[in-house]
């Protein structure tokens, strides 16, 4: 286990003081784990307090909702265990006067019990204090009664909520009444990819297959309600919500308020592939979706998976959600667009005219289209390869390539300059990342190098070749020795040049470049990168091939075989196609 803390011991103290330090207007106390927000006015003139709290290790709540229009103090217990009564009652004395405090507790036994003594204490002790328990995990419809659900990700909207009344100055009585309002409504159900490591214990607290789900979980590492097969987002999505409308009864027309939650390990461009979808399917339940929120609010330690909630709106509810807060956590103001609006893109092909088929179509064709049979085939090495000095995609996206080649029509290839133009602009809208651009700029030079021409000769093919590795050269800036692509692009370019100059016949002249290609690409596993992700490494990249030099050299073979046997084919020498 790699965690970037010190001792688990004092891991919650220093949770505390970090937030303390990066967020201003609040106060810790100095003998218990509560933080507060600093208010310097008489406590007789202070408003209702909202306090909540529970278990540490579901950051930010509930240290991170203390501020202006939200919490007045959070009690942290460890990690997955609740504070004890003094630290409840330390925390309610703290900041409450005689208008009172609201205590919101998740449904949890040790939280009811010790929330629950200290509200009895802080009452005989003058300040009036309420508990408002959330009970929001439909997960457990069928498995126990209603008040002995789990309380989750909802409790933060009922935050939100009791400190918008409290804010606005209401009393105990009325603050409690709205928080209860939300709580009852409000319905969670989650979902988790793995499991959670507390970091007192070290390991996982649960194990799934590499393809299982649990469905239902908790905030505190434990299991769900039962286990499933890895199933896409927009079918997890729709389980979840289903089962939210269905236990809450939902009738249509009725306007909610969604809330996104992610569990700690699940990245943002996760989060927004679940909110779209459940945007999408409470719409499709006839919901009038008002509010939606997305990110981390209630979280479970380094839990992958996510939760979602739907709270059912009046008037005053939707006030409370948009009140104004100084709290960073709640994050955004949760409205959402009217409609999707999808705008033409505008044409961005740099083919502009029709060209006449010539006679070397059929063979250009025939090259284009080995050339991505082979980078289809080479798809895992060139990921591996990629991965072992980069960010790994260069096989996914030599795959894209060679089926946007494959896409293309046969007129593309009429002529040489259409097949280099077209080839070209389909790379381009292809290839994400570096490779798109590099060939783009290539083919889009070698086109204009072949431009006008019917047919090429061997020649024609030699200085569209150079033309195109030097406009790779321009763009990225990277020569021989670099450990990039050029590695293999220059040596190639020069020994079809040179070969040509030289007498040699065509093909011959063309497996040179291959054998020289090869070479290049060989040679890549001993330079010391200086360009490209693989910079990064330093010599750690030193003993693998650079993935781009490595698939020049492949598609440079596959031109070269294709080449010879058409030639053998034919029975002539025939000219260079590509």
């Amino acid at each position: 286990m790699k965690k970037l803390i010190n001792d688990p011991r004092r891991l919650v103290r220093e949770v505390l003081e970090g937030i303390l330090d990066t967020t201003p207007g609040l106060a810790l106390l100095d003998t218990e784990n509560v933080l507060v927000r600093w208010d310097d006015r008489p406590v007789d003139e202070r408003p209702v307090a909202v306090l909540s709290g529970g278990g540490s290790g579901h950051e930010p709540g509930h240290a991170g909702y203390v501020g202006m229009g939200m919490l007045a103090g959070a009690i942290a217990g460890d990690v997955f265990t609740s504070p004890s009564v003094d630290a409840v009652l330390a925390g309610i004395k703290a900041v409450a006067g005689p208008r009172g405090a609201v205590l919101i507790v998740k449904n949890y036994t040790g939280d009811r019990l010790n929330f629950g003594l200290a509200a009895e204490m802080a009452t005989a002790q003058g300040i009036p204090t309420e508990i408002v328990v959330v009970a929001d995990d439909v997960a457990l419809r069928d498995t126990v009664a209603p008040e002995r659900r789990r309380g989750i990700a909802g409790t933060v909207l009922v935050h939100k909520v009791a400190g918008s009344a409290a804010e606005r100055g209401l009393p105990v009585d009325e603050v409690a009444a709205l928080a209860r309002q939300a709580a009852e409504a409000v319905g969670t159900m989650g979902v988790a990819l793995g499991a959670c490591t507390v970091p007192s214990i070290g390991k996982p607290g649960f194990a799934l297959g590499e393809q299982e789900i649990e469905i239902g979980l908790g905030i505190h590492g434990e299991k769900g309600v039962e286990r499933v097969p890895m199933q896409s987002a927009d079918a997890l999505v729709d389980r979840m919500v289903d089962a939210i409308v269905a236990d809450k009864a939902l009738d249509r027309d009725r306007r909610v308020a969604i809330l996104v939650n992610g569990l700690g390990a699940t990245p943002p461009i996760e989060l927004t592939v679940v909110a779209r979808r459940a945007l999408a399917r409470a719409r499709e339940a006839g919901l009038r979706v008002e509010r939606l929120y997305c990110g981390v609010y209630l979280s479970a330690l380094d839990m992958p998976g996510c939760s979602i909630s739907i709270l059912p709106l009046t008037d005053a509810l939707l006030a409370a959600l948009d009140a104004p807060t100084e709290v960073r956590a709640w994050g955004g103001d949760g409205r959402i667009a009217s409609e999707r609006r999808i705008l033409a893109a505008p044409a961005t092909s740099t083919v502009t005219r029709a060209y006449a088929k010539g006679d070397q179509a059929e063979q250009i064709r025939a090259c284009a289209l080995a050339v991505a049979r082979e980078l289809t085939a080479a798809e895992t090495l060139l990921a591996d390869l990629d991965s072992q000095a980069g960010d790994g995609d260069l096989g996914a996206s030599m795959v894209r390539g060679a089926e946007a080649i494959r896409a293309l029509s046969e007129t593309a290839f009429n002529t040489p300059e259409s097949a280099c133009a077209e080839i070209g602009d389909a790379l381009r809208r292809a290839i994400a990342g570096s490779s798109g651009p590099f060939y783009a700029v290539g083919l889009v030079r070698a086109a204009s190098a072949l431009q006008g021409k019917a047919e090429a000769s061997a020649r024609d093919w030699s200085a569209a070749f150079s033309a195109a590795v030097d406009a790779v050269e321009q763009l990225g800036g990277a020569r021989v020795g670099n450990r990039t692509m050029i590695d293999a692009l220059r040596p190639a370019a020069d020994a079809l040049a040179k070969g040509l100059a030289d007498g040699a016949e065509p093909l011959d002249a063309f497996q040179a470049a291959v054998t020289a290609t090869q070479s290049g690409a060989d040679a890549t596993a001993e330079m010391q990168p200086s360009l490209g992700r693989a910079a990064y490494l330093g010599d750690r990249a030193k003993g693998v091939k650079d993935g781009g030099a490595v698939a020049v050299s492949l598609w440079l073979k596959a031109i070269s075989d294709e080449i010879a046997r058409s030639r053998e084919q034919k029975g002539g020498p025939g000219n260079l196609p590509g």
